[in-house]
């Protein structure tokens, strides 16, 4: 698994099990793993072992955090690791990780309201205190460091604003509940929007008021998924072939893709791509990006070469064989088109050979029978085979790019 958190295999247990387990003994990061879990619970309970009001958080950690051997439904014992994490789908497990990860918030706000309330008495009036956790940015890359602040907020739950403004509109008075103003109102477009207001409390004969700056950040609803078919990243000779290329999270103006043959064609990333002169049966497409915070990111995706398949020959836009009149065949036009192909190109015929059964054969320039080629035909018995064949067919809009030989047809006289 190259990325674990790609959706698209979250339902399979191979990562976890190969980072784990060798076989049904513990890897080293497994034995990590487990370590770092045992070192959370019993560091937390020597911290507050001497602390008798604490107790009851001591042993809930102790309960949440044990790595004991489990027995599962058919009586076999398992070790703790196997039990909860060894083949399981990766996003029950990435649950089961998310899990612990609440459980140790949950650990350090029932720690720290404890030591706070009715016991840190920085005021007389200051009852509780929220540790409140203050980001530089509402989103980070993975990658990047977190960078914010944590500060103690006082929760007083008698304290209730005389008047909210957010975003130039004053809240209903139904907003403003014990110790907290309730917000709910649309999130805006896409991007990074402000929050912009200010609280006014009423002390005495003036007004207090306590300005409301942030942000946050908007994406867009996920509407499409991601579907490809791993042998179907082809590009043809001879075209032009249409792309897509973006890279997620980065705008378009931030991107640059390079490629033989690549070019932007107008549109958010939009580009063509013409590998008719490029050598080999593979071409590597190289993208690069530029993240807000000016680092650069790059990625490569390689894509089979491959030519435009065999035209099938066509009379009067009919293959293969065929019964036709001889009148008809006279004035039909020989063509030529490729059948099942992705692209709608037009084929232009600029000569042919024909056969009629006993008589030499003819070379035809153009797309339509010759005076000789007529006479041949009026000499042709009922019934007998007249053949159509070595079609010269060049691409309209490409002349210079050498088609496969084009299959001939068979016309069977019907007078």
């Amino acid at each position: 698994v190259d990325n674990p958190e790609d959706y698209e295999i979250m339902d399979k247990s191979g990562f976890l099990d190969e980072l784990f387990f060798i076989g049904d003994k513990l890897k080293p990061e497994g034995q990590e793993f487990l370590d770092e879990i045992g070192k959370f619970r019993d560091g937390v309970a020597d911290v507050l072992k001497d602390n008798p009001d604490l107790q009851d958080i001591v042993a809930d950690v102790q309960k949440k955090f044990a790595t004991d051997d489990v027995t599962n439904r058919d009586g076999n014992i398992l070790s703790w690791l196997n039990y909860h994490y060894k083949g399981f789908p990766l996003v029950a497990s990435l649950t089961k990780m998310t899990q612990l990860q609440a459980d140790i918030k949950t650990t350090e706000s029932e720690v720290l309201s404890s030591m706070l309330a009715g016991k840190l008495k920085v005021e007389a009036s200051l009852t509780n205190f929220d540790a409140i956790v203050v980001p530089d940015k509402t989103a980070f890359f993975n990658g990047e460091n977190f960078k914010g602040r944590i500060i103690l907020g006082k929760n007083d739950k008698t304290l209730r604003a005389d008047k909210v403004i957010i975003n130039g509109k004053e809240l209903p008075e139904e907003a403003m509940q014990a110790g907290q103003t309730l917000l709910d109102f649309p999130a805006g477009s896409v991007g990074e929007r402000e929050i912009v207001g200010e609280f006014q409390f009423v002390e005495g004969d003036s007004t207090i008021v306590i300005p409301v700056k942030s942000s946050y950040a908007v994406v867009p609803k996920p509407n499409s998924a991601t579907i490809s078919a791993d042998k179907m990243n082809v590009v043809y000779r001879g075209v032009d072939n249409p792309m897509t290329i973006s890279f997620a999270g980065v705008s378009d103006n931030n991107v640059s893709a390079s490629a033989p043959g690549l070019r932007k064609s107008g549109g958010v990333g939009k580009y063509l791509m013409n590998v008719t002169t490029v050598q080999g049966r593979e071409v590597t497409i190289n993208v690069n990006g530029t993240l807000p915070d000016g680092s650069r990111v790059s990625d490569a995706a390689k894509f089979r070469i491959k030519d435009i398949p065999k035209p099938t020959g066509t009379v009067r836009g009919e293959d293969g064989a065929i019964k036709m009149q001889r009148n008809s065949l006279e004035i039909s036009t020989i063509g030529a088109k490729l059948d099942d192909f992705d692209f709608d190109l037009k084929l232009n015929v600029s000569g042919f050979k024909f056969k009629v059964l006993g008589q030499p054969t003819i070379n035809v320039s153009g797309s339509k029978l010759n005076s000789r080629a007529k006479a041949a035909l009026r000499k042709a018995k009922r019934g007998s085979a007249v053949q159509v064949f070595d079609i010269q067919a060049k691409i309209a809009t490409n002349a210079s790019y050498r088609l496969k030989k084009v299959s001939p047809v068979i016309i069977e006289l019907t007078n």
